[in-house]
């Protein structure tokens, strides 16, 4: 059954210099990109952003401005950005997070948008899901972000797939949204378990998972544990967290974790007590993770390597997607992962340039054409017959 959806998005193209301070650029274009801010409130925004307390304050700024315009949507996404930089125990962000949801739900309230609560341990996976607007349904896209996103960031990639036809489910795992905040469920990399949560109460067996930023990491996971997942495409790859480093720092990380954890921990400590952003990067890994110390937390990140992958089994068609200047994952896990997926159906890979404006981190400055890409694989993939391997080590642009 289709539905009208009354709210339409424009993805628009450019990574703009909104701040000279990546860490703060990042987070507007992102906001921006995904159809959700204004250029001239991002603009704004960053003239006025000066430290990580001046961030909250404007982007709750930026929100009565748009709240008072009746522009909702952009009010939503400006409270989700205001909380987005506080640490857990500040009491804003629950509030803020509670106030982005209700505007949220009222921005699109005529839009057809189901919500769900998939059952899970001792509590449960929030879930949202959008019926095909086209005539014929294509099939089923199962979508989940990375380690501490909102189901509700990615409603306009949903959008996007519904108007061509997809049904698409948009779930949070543990350690993400209100899985974690809501229902008190922390991060876990076995995302096979989630996933077949989710695929079990639809009752699906054959859908594209689609994971984006640490979720590339996640839903290959998922995709050798699971062959009810046909497609897998992965916006951004992580392949190995621990690799990001040289062997030597490597090596050094690792002598650190194992034998001088109180050093660490301590260290750890002095950096949030001094920086505010190592304050906010350290807390929250902390709490996603629901660990008392840095060091513990480092125990559960570093969980997030090449063994646990299972690469080797993943034996669906696969569609990676990289950013050829992507600042969070070295460009080097591209390569490395498409040479670990020795049994994959199909290997595509795709490198977006500066040419492209989509050359940041899940292409943000260029999302249209990123999504524009993963409709035409996975039409493709469904249309093909052929069930050889079809890695081409030489298809990397888009």
């Amino acid at each position: 059954m289709t539905r009208p959806i009354r709210t339409t998005f424009t993805f628009p193209v450019g990574y703009h210099e909104f701040h000279k301070e990546q860490l703060f650029n990042f987070q507007l274009n992102r906001w921006h990109s995904f159809g959700y801010g204004r250029f001239q409130d991002m603009q704004e925004a960053g003239r006025r952003i000066n430290s990580f307390g001046a961030w909250k304050t404007e982007m709750a700024r930026q929100a009565v401005a748009a709240l008072a315009d009746n522009r909702l949507m952009n009010a939503a996404f400006y409270y989700r950005a205001a909380e987005f930089y506080l640490s857990s125990s500040e009491p804003d962000k629950s509030a803020l997070y509670d106030r982005f949801i209700d505007l949220f739900n009222e921005a699109f309230r005529t839009d057809g948008i189901e919500r769900h609560l998939v059952p899970y341990g001792s509590g449960g996976l929030p879930v949202m899901r959008l019926a095909p607007t086209a005539a014929v349904n294509h099939g089923t896209i199962v979508l989940h972000g990375g380690f501490d996103s909102f189901i509700e960031e990615f409603y306009s990639w949903m959008w996007f797939f519904s108007q061509r036809g997809y049904e698409v489910i948009a779930f949070e795992g543990p350690g993400q949204g209100a899985a974690r905040r809501k229902h008190g469920l922390a991060f876990d990399y076995r995302w096979e378990l989630p996933t077949g949560a989710v695929l079990d109460y639809f009752g699906l067996k054959e859908v594209t998972l689609l994971g984006v930023s640490m979720g590339g990491y996640l839903c290959l996971r998922a995709a050798a544990l699971d062959t009810r997942v046909k497609r897998v495409v992965a916006s951004s790859i992580a392949y190995d967290y621990m690799k990001f480093q040289s062997p030597l720092n490597q090596l050094i990380g690792r002598f650190f974790f194992s034998h001088l954890r109180a050093f660490s921990n301590w260290a750890a400590l002095q950096k949030m007590n001094r920086d505010e952003m190592h304050r906010w990067s350290i807390g929250n890994l902390m709490y996603m993770t629901d660990t008392a110390t840095p060091m513990d937390a480092m125990d559960v990140a570093m969980r997030l390597n090449a063994k646990n992958l299972l690469s080797s089994m993943v034996e669906q068609d696969v569609l990676i997607l990289t950013g050829s200047e992507d600042h969070f994952v070295p460009f080097k896990m591209h390569g490395m992962q498409l040479r670990a997926l020795t049994h994959a159906r199909s290997v595509t890979g795709k490198v977006f340039g500066t040419d492209q404006s989509a050359q940041n981190h899940c292409q943000i400055g260029n999302v249209g054409l990123a999504l524009q890409v993963m409709v035409d694989w996975i039409a493709a993939r469904e249309d093909s017959q052929n069930g050889s391997q079809i890695y081409d080590p030489s298809n990397t642009t888009a």
